[in-house]
């Protein structure tokens, strides 16, 4: 059954008695009117499973965020040029080890201070931030994480009030 559903255009699957309907959104350019019940059923071919990567598996699919590789906990956003439908495994993967490369480089610290091991500048959803013993300290305006100091760090967390 193709129907217009909350978020756009579904079609629907009927489970049998007592399972519940499956439902599947139409892709761009697929019309309710014209869509053919082999093209119904292909949009039910999500989630996808690739194969193994490092021993958990490689599966691909659709969610709130748009189209993802997931890989054990983890998930990789798909770029627009990627079709869920038609992704290679080899694809995934680059995906997965570009997602990680990203974290990783995301963890690193911008700059570390030879005289305290703990004082940190590490780059943050909302730009560069001190990181000093479990708490986070705001770099003043217009300063760049780079040109500061261990002195002028160590001035911003004695002189911030943190609870």
């Amino acid at each position: 059954k193709a129907r217009i559903g909350r978020y756009g255009p579904i079609v629907e699957l009927e489970a049998e008695e007592g399972g519940k309907n499956r439902f599947a959104s139409l892709k761009k350019g697929q019309l309710i009117e014209s869509i053919t019940l082999e093209a119904a059923l292909e949009l039910f071919a999500l989630p996808r499973n690739l194969g193994r990567f490092e021993g958990e598996d490689l599966m691909v699919g659709i969610g709130r965020f748009g189209a993802y590789v997931r890989y054990g906990n983890s998930f990789a956003s798909l770029a627009k040029t990627d079709d869920p439908y038609t992704i290679q495994y080899e694809r995934a993967v680059e995906l997965i080890e570009q997602h990680r490369a990203s974290v990783a480089a995301a963890a690193a610290p911008l700059k570390t201070f030879a005289e305290d091991k703990d004082m940190l500048i590490k780059n943050g959803r909302y730009g560069a931030y001190i990181a000093y013993k479990g708490k986070n300290y705001h770099l003043p305006a217009g300063k760049k994480a780079a040109e500061m100091t261990y002195e002028e760090c160590q001035k911003i967390v004695s002189t911030t009030k943190k609870k």
